[in-house]
């Protein structure tokens, strides 16, 4: 990009501008940082749900845990379409434990308290899990499908009938 400056801002001295030093950077691999969100999405959703005996690096092919200790300005290969069922099949469990925990959380709370999931949690205004576990499926090259009838499924079991049809 053309930067514009004033005449009166030429001859200033001093330390490089942060836009200057912005533009002299490197341009990111973004691929690369999806990959690295999406870690970042499991690691936060095994926190918060406190799920146990998850292996976050087994949820990714040998390509995508090399693809984690790389510069984010390197183009890494990253995973292809053809995956191993085997991590298929973990990353599938993965997220049905995900939106498991997600309805259990919200059902149980519910009954207990009464309250909203605003007060449950605060700091997640907005944030629907089961949303995210149907957007990380796509990442994770799972059928939205599976993800999608599993919490409607679970929304029937704990007696959330009115979400489910929804």
């Amino acid at each position: 990009p053309v930067l514009d400056t004033e005449d009166a801002w030429v001859s200033v001295e001093g330390p490089v501008s942060i836009v200057e030093l912005a533009l002299e950077q490197k341009r990111v691999h973004y691929p690369l940082v999806e990959h690295q969100f999406v870690l970042c999405t499991i690691l936060y959703a095994i926190m918060r749900f406190s799920l146990k005996s998850v292996k976050p690096l087994s949820l990714f092919d040998s390509k995508g845990k090399n693809a984690f200790f790389k510069d984010l300005t390197s183009i890494q290969l990253l995973p292809s379409g053809d995956m191993d069922p085997n991590v298929l099949s973990i990353r599938q469990q993965f997220l049905v434990k995900v939106v498991s925990a997600a309805v259990q959380t919200l059902c149980s709370s519910q009954k207990a308290k009464e309250v909203s999931e605003e007060e449950l949690f605060p700091f997640e205004k907005g944030k629907n899990w089961p949303t995210l576990a149907v957007d990380l499926a796509q990442y994770l090259q799972i059928s939205e499908d599976v993800v999608k009838r599993h919490y409607v499924c679970e929304l029937y079991s704990y007696g959330m009938d009115h979400l489910g049809e929804e």
